[in-house]
């Protein structure tokens, strides 16, 4: 009997989102009556606001809705999404340069399958969010690393990239507000990045989903409103997901230029058409109505970002840059590397990496943290602060005296 055909070598290789797997090993404990407390999913703890909800349900009762419809996005939404992307970014584009995606997360696979050919080089500034590199490897390109600590604030320099690039450089990946980081790009540290691209002639990929979550009167500058000649070699990426908590209605979005958007429509005709029509009408509500509810989303996330800074750099060997933007905090915890620590039967523990770290955490604190592995070199944690506050704060707490 012959031997089985093998899997593809291709997907065999894709890791696992890390983020995903300790959200999920964290709601397992819970499952199991242990009190623990999670930082680890980036999802808003509100309800989608009610008014998106009522859109949705009306599309429900819309036989219009059990349809096959444009496999870009229903007419609407794409009319919708055109409006904020020159209301936010700054960009004057057409629907028939959108596509609307089944998440952001199939618009940064679409991106990349789009722009990258096989043997592409793609520079990407880390700390990165996990599932850049791995949509870029599906893509057949090589995602090469650029990193930047706390001392820069986690962003990256033009210096850093020109270092980096090769005559196999082809796209850069862009992120402002950043995940895991918080970190925001100044309007003239996004125009400088923007120039050197198109100098260059790199395509850029410019995840905007955390756009609209910034704090202190910062403004996310678009990289094609800081430098409009980067337009017609940019693809931005967005959705409906963090502004508006609506993680599990999965919508979101990309925006190019009309020739790059052609090639993504024509894999997404064959990939999954088109995305839920009732999501894409609660989508058109939450785009097209009041963001009164998104405001006061943004609003707790600032007052939890406050706290969580504040109260993580009262614990000795934490640094704590100060996010900005998104509901992230990222602190450089090397400074608790190398130490042995007590455990609760006794006997002590010496992490050495930031996922040794975060496991000694889970175990000891129960408070789950994603170490800084999934998203480039260790010696890092990632907390997000979209959760409730009281349990924000009993979850430092625990680290507090966990290392005190």
């Amino acid at each position: 009997m012959t031997e089985r055909a093998p899997l593809s070598r291709k997907l065999s290789a894709i890791a696992e989102s890390a983020t995903l797997k300790v959200d999920a090993k964290a709601k397992g404990l819970k499952a199991e009556g242990k009190p623990v407390i999670s930082y680890a999913a980036g999802e808003p703890d509100f309800s989608t606001p009610q008014f998106v909800v009522d859109a949705a349900a009306a599309a429900l009762a819309d036989p219009a809705s059990y349809r096959y419809t444009p496999a870009p996005g229903l007419p609407a939404l794409r009319e919708a999404i055109a409006a904020k992307t020159l209301r936010d970014s700054g960009l004057e584009v057409t629907p028939s340069q959108v596509i609307v995606t089944n998440g952001g997360k199939q618009a940064v696979y679409q991106a990349f399958q789009t722009v990258v050919n096989p043997g592409d080089e793609v520079l990407l500034p880390a700390p990165y969010w996990t599932t850049y590199p791995e949509a870029i490897a599906l893509a057949d390109g090589i995602p090469v690393e650029v990193f930047a600590g706390a001392d820069q604030d986690y962003k990256v320099t033009v210096e850093q990239l020109e270092a980096a690039r090769t005559e196999r450089t082809t796209v850069l990946v862009f992120v402002s507000p950043s995940n895991p980081t918080g970190a925001v790009y100044t309007a003239e540290e996004t125009k400088a990045i923007g120039e050197w691209a198109v100098e260059h002639g790199i395509w850029i990929v410019s995840d905007e989903i955390y756009q609209n979550l910034t704090y202190e009167g910062v403004k996310a500058t678009s990289i094609v409103e800081a430098v409009p000649d980067a337009a017609s070699q940019t693809i931005l990426v967005n959705g409906v997901a963090k502004t508006y908590a609506m993680t599990g209605w999965r919508v979101g979005w990309m925006v190019g230029p009309a020739d790059a958007i052609k090639v993504a429509g024509n894999l997404q005709s064959h990939l999954t058409s088109n995305v839920n029509n009732v999501a894409q009408r609660g989508a058109i509500a939450a785009l097209s109505g009041p963001q009164t509810e998104a405001e006061q989303f943004r609003e707790a996330f600032d007052r939890r970002r406050r706290l969580i800074v504040s109260e993580l750099s009262k614990i000795d060997g934490v640094r704590v840059p100060n996010p900005l933007g998104a509901f992230y905090v990222y602190p450089d915890v090397q400074g608790l590397l190398g130490r042995a620590w007590p455990t609760q039967a006794g006997g002590s523990v010496t992490p050495t990496t930031s996922l040794e770290l975060a496991d000694f955490i889970l175990e000891q604190a129960e408070v789950a943290v994603v170490p800084g592995e999934a998203f480039g070199p260790s010696g890092y944690l990632r907390l997000s602060y979209a959760l409730a506050d009281d349990a924000l704060l009993e979850g430092i707490q625990r680290l507090q005296r966990l290392f005190a």
